[in-house]
């Protein structure tokens, strides 16, 4: 509307006094989709005691079901019943389409139910809402009954109406039923059939009924519809049926910013990241109108598929070009910065939304709790999500992850009860989280209760999601046969995730013969994933079978699998730099070497060798240790100190699992340097501070339990003033200094009396007996 048409509609409305001029503005307001400014004049009528006749009031509830205003639609349908007017035909049929839009099908179909004349379009508006809910039977009952008592005959708008609602409601396979009814009955789909059928399809991945379509869109003319086209793409891009994709969009070109963003996205669903960008770039240079929807796009699309540095370039380039960043921009860009685990650009990002005022959009506000649990912030994570106006489930799903990653298992059922007591309905997801925090730190009853707690409370089948987290929990504490028998009598089949758990904690603990069982079912599930024979290699190497080591490894040399190779990347002054095991090229590597020998030497000194068990190779000591010189991890946090300001943290991301050796380097230096260093590795977090890592090495603790726990009745300490509960068990230190020379004499020989010790007596216990193959004395 123009500022002339502006002002005569605000000198209209100054005028305004009798029911002519206030329907005449209605009407006026309402053709030009100023539905609130429409409800405001209706409301001033009132006050002024103008009472609307019949004609007015459809008028009135399309502005209330415009605006999804259902408390002032249920007030106008009041007023409509004292009037008398609620028997009217047209106004029936307006009460229907409002509650409709207003998602209250109950209410609708009521009114349905007392129209004295139904009509197909209340019927059509009705039967669309049903399949918009997911509502399958009500909808095909209410589509077929009617046709049978009332006489009414459905038309493409009917037929339209109910499959584009199945489509809305992810109900796939009825799209596909409701087509072939709708083709049976001699019913021509129009392009708006079509461009509602083909997501369905796509989703469905059914590529030869996309092919029939896409004949039927050829013959009939469709192939210049911009919505058909687009459906096209996105049909044969989840279909995995690039090239047809590409035949599409070669017979239309890039005239249409639609099609365009239909095809990077189907690129980017493809993995084809690279080829996403070289279109993106040509699209740019042929001065194609893109807009808010293809940079979000295309900065998705990097994010998903590993290229990180590419998306926040991409997220800078935009704003220069003028375009605005939105709250669907922000949530595709943040996983970008937790990938490398980019703080400050996720920082600056957060900034960005402040400024923008989209922070408290919750899906926003998920994506940045995210950031900042996988960034090694948690404490920022919860205060930005205590500060939240509106959580959902997705917030608190991001948040009880976090902490989860993190290892903070009573964080995480704090939280999760928290979130009972709100009346928000856990999901499959929440259970996955809290399983793994359960897992992660060996509580095995909290696991099984929650577990149980699923189906027997919840009403939440378990998935092999779920179950996989048991295996893992179970295995972890040792539990193999148990987490066997589990896994043997799962109600759904299990996947590599589920073998994968029993495998790695079968080379912890080091059992041959399961580990054997769990690989051979991966080397079936994931013949191409090298990290499955590297684990059995490395039991077999664990327990000296040379022979065997060297057979896995000459298969996966005849397969072509080569093992992952390991690297760290650390963020210094807004700069990452990435470390690959035994790199050498970095321009500060002699440096670092130099650092690394004389820590390494420090930890000597102290009585801590390096842990040679770790280097699963058949060479000698010495070389040994220079292996474990070279790991990324180290490297990275050589760097680090080398760069930083004493005493400031540490944040260093590795893309395998730490190892037993790193993770006691990482303990020492955090002690011997002053520094809080956080490891983000395959499995989760490690916050090493003062020599003690948050894992708490809980396997190591119940392990040897019994060795360090209390004498019974011969413990002294009968006031338990020398206790404190460790794994739910008490134990003493003056026990634990006596029961030490159980586990290794060597141990004891310089200790002090306990009363003596200089740091918490209880971690250096634990220390001692986790590290009991490289420590020689405890000091």
């Amino acid at each position: 509307m123009t500022g002339r048409q502006d002002s005569a509609m605000a000198h209209a409305h100054a005028l305004a006094h009798d029911l002519f001029s206030f329907t005449s503005l209605i009407f006026s307001y309402t053709k030009s989709s100023r539905f609130g400014h429409a409800l405001l004049t209706f409301s001033q009528m009132v006050s002024q005691n103008i009472y609307p006749d019949h004609h007015i009031m459809p008028t009135i509830l399309k502005a209330c079901a415009a605006l999804s205003a259902l408390e002032q639609g249920k007030q106008v349908h009041a007023s409509l019943s004292v009037s008398g007017f609620a028997l009217d035909s047209i106004v029936q049929s307006s009460l229907v389409h409002m509650y409709t839009k207003c998602n209250q099908v109950t209410e609708a179909h009521k009114v349905f139910d007392r129209m004295s004349e139904p009509d197909v379009f209340s019927w059509s508006a009705l039967v669309a809402s049903y399949a918009r809910q997911g509502r399958v039977s009500e909808a095909k009952g209410l589509f077929y009954e009617a046709q049978k008592k009332l006489g009414l005959e459905p038309n493409l708008i009917s037929w339209n109406g109910m499959i584009a609602g199945f489509n809305q409601s992810h109900m796939y396979s009825e799209v596909i039923v409701a087509l072939k009814e709708m083709h049976s009955q001699g019913f021509r789909f129009q392009e708006t059939t079509v461009s509602s059928v083909l997501p369905a399809v796509g989703n469905l991945e059914d590529l030869n009924l996309g092919s029939q379509i896409h004949c039927y869109v050829i013959k009939e003319g469709f192939g210049w519809d911009k919505c058909v086209v687009s459906a096209l793409l996105d049909m044969y891009g989840r279909c995995a049926s690039v090239r047809a994709m590409l035949r599409v969009f070669d017979e239309v070109g890039p005239n249409d910013v639609v099609s365009c963003n239909a095809l990077i996205t189907g690129l980017a669903r493809n993995g084809l990241a690279d080829y996403a960008l070289r279109v993106f770039k040509q699209f740019k240079g042929q001065a194609v109108e893109l807009n808010v929807v293809s940079w979000t796009s295309m900065i998705s699309c990097c994010s998903q598929n590993g290229k990180d540095i590419e998306a926040l370039v991409l997220f800078r380039e935009m704003q220069n070009a003028g375009e605005k960043p939105n709250k669907v921009t922000i949530p595709s860009l943040l996983p970008a910065c937790v990938n490398i685990a980019a703080l400050m650009h996720g920082k600056a990002i957060h900034a960005f939304s402040l400024r923008t005022e989209i922070s408290n959009d919750v899906y926003v506000g998920s994506a940045l709790i995210d950031m900042y649990a996988n960034c090694g912030k948690i404490s920022e994570a919860r205060v930005y999500f205590d500060g939240m106006p509106i959580k959902n489930l997705v917030c608190w799903n991001v948040l009880i992850g976090g902490y989860a990653m993190h290892g903070k298992a009573k964080e995480v059922i704090e939280i999760f009860d928290l979130m009972l007591m709100s009346g928000e309905k856990p999901n499959s997801v929440s259970f996955t989280s809290v399983l793994s925090a359960c897992s992660q730190s060996g509580l095995t009853d909290k696991g099984w209760h929650y577990f149980n707690s699923m189906s027997q409370d919840h009403g939440i089948e378990p998935r092999v999601e779920h179950y996989a987290c048991m295996v893992s929990l179970l295995s972890r504490v040792g539990k193999l046969e148990e987490a066997y028998s589990m896994i043997e009598q799962m109600p759904v089949e299990p996947d590599a995730c589920v073998w994968g758990s029993l495998l790695n904690s079968c080379k912890i603990h080091k059992n041959l013969e399961l580990g054997e069982t769990a690989a051979k079912k991966l080397f079936e599930l994931e013949p191409t994933n090298p990290g499955n024979y590297i684990l059995l290699s490395n039991i077999y190497a664990s327990k000296g079978m040379w022979n065997d080591v060297n057979r896995i490894r000459e298969d996966m040399r005849n397969r072509g699998l080569r093992k992952n190779p390991g690297y760290s990347w650390i963020e210094i002054k807004n700069t990452l730099h990435i470390l690959l095991a035994g790199d050498k090229t970095h321009p500060q590597m002699n440096e670092i070497l130099e650092k690394l020998e004389y820590l390494i030497l420090e930890m000597k000194k102290s009585g801590c060798l390096p842990s040679v068990d770790d280097v699963l190779q058949d060479v000698d000591e010495q070389d040994k240790e220079q292996i474990l010189c070279g790991h990324s991890e180290k490297l990275a946090v050589g760097l680090g100190l080398l760069n930083t300001p004493p005493g400031s943290s540490l944040r260093v991301i590795k893309n395998l699992r730490i190892c037993g050796d790193c993770h006691s380097f990482m303990k020492f230096v955090s002690s011997f340097e002053g520094r809080e260093i956080l490891v983000r590795d395959a499995n989760g977090f490690h916050h090493f501070k003062d020599g003690v890592c948050s894992c708490g090495e809980y396997w190591l603790q119940e392990k040897y339990m019994e060795l360090l726990g209390c004498d019974g009745l011969a413990c002294q300490d009968s006031s338990r003033q020398q206790h404190s509960l460790v794994n739910g068990k008490f134990i003493c230190r003056n026990c634990i200094y006596i029961n030490l020379s159980k586990l290794d004499v060597g141990l004891r020989q310089n200790v002090a009396k306990p009363m003596q010790l200089q740091v918490d007596w209880q971690a250096k216990a634990v220390a001692a007996v986790a590290c009991r193959s490289s420590w020689r004395r405890l000091t």
